[in-house]
């Protein structure tokens, strides 16, 4: 998200169905201009909003206060809170603020022990990121990871973040993927098909940014980021359904045969990547044409 108020990165590709019902994220708890917490036992921070948009904040460690750029709104408002956003079991101080309406700009500034300053924790950068920047941030120390989400007209977007040591980095991200119900339809039967009412292409990647894995799921709802991805699995309908190698390949010696189960991993066009389990070969990788319209 290069603008508060833009679209996201990679805009919607389509829908599965018509008429969503969209889940915000959870909305912050503070929505103050003045706070105070404790860091860790013994360490009391101090924050307040100051009115040229910054933070001025110190702790009970030092008589010393840093001055830190605040998130701000188009009429300059800000909220601060505090959260652990590193897991490292101190609390860190953030900076919120509501842009168009809907999409919550988020600041945090880590703590450190060693020096008992507060620093800013920079956004990821990359072509695979859906908002540019902390958007409605939620950590969890959980699955150690930070979940953000920015929204572009009904959908929100979500980009998910873990530590490679002191390193921020994205480990899984989404885009929705367009695939007509009619046409799927007549050659796929999906399980639970009422629940992926916005199908979404769900990537993990490594620190390097390459790619480990995909599968199609909900794209209102985050996979569970402790567990690999499972993409929906659907049953074949037709007698016989060719296996292509590539989407766009016109011939292929490969099929499909009526009542096998696959797994759905991506999307293009009118085209469906899935994964068969074969009984002797294991799995096998290819690509679903699906029929003209009618």
């Amino acid at each position: 998200m290069t603008q508060p108020n833009s679209v996201p990165r990679h805009a919607a590709r389509g829908l599965l169905l018509a008429g969503i019902a969209m889940l915000a994220p959870c909305a912050f708890a503070a929505d103050d201009s003045e706070i105070r917490f404790d860091v860790t036992p013994g360490v009391t921070a101090h924050a307040r909003l100051l009115e040229d948009g910054r933070i001025d904040v110190g702790t009970n460690r030092s008589s010393h206060r840093q001055q830190l750029q605040a998130a701000s709104d188009e009429e300059g408002h800000s909220r601060l809170g505090h959260a652990d956003y590193n897991f490292d079991g101190f609390q860190d101080l953030d900076s919120s603020a509501t842009l168009g309406q809907v999409n919550e700009s988020v600041v945090v500034y880590l703590y450190e022990p060693a020096s008992g300053a507060f620093r800013a924790l920079p956004a990821p950068s990359g072509a695979n990121l859906n908002c540019d920047g902390f958007w409605s941030l939620q950590p969890d120390a959980a699955t150690r990871t930070l979940t953000s989400s920015c929204r572009s007209g009904p959908m929100w977007y979500t980009d998910i973040y873990r530590y490679n040591g002191p390193t921020l980095y994205l480990f899984r991200t989404m885009r929705t993927a367009y695939v007509d119900t009619e046409q799927l339809a007549r050659v796929l039967a999906v399980d639970a098909a009422e629940d992926m009412d916005v199908p979404a292409v769900w990537s993990t990647h490594d620190p390097s940014g390459k790619m480990l894995e995909h599968a199609i799921s909900n794209g209102l709802e985050a996979p569970d980021s402790n567990a690999p991805l499972k993409g929906r699995i659907a049953s074949v309908i037709p007698a016989r359904l060719p296996l292509y190698r590539r989407s766009g390949d016109t011939s292929t010696p490969r099929y499909l045969v009526k009542g096998d189960t696959v797994e759905l991993l991506d999307a293009a066009d009118d085209w469906l990547q899935v994964r068969y389990q074969n009984p002797s070969r294991g799995p096998i990788l290819g690509w679903v044409k699906l029929p003209e319209q009618l």
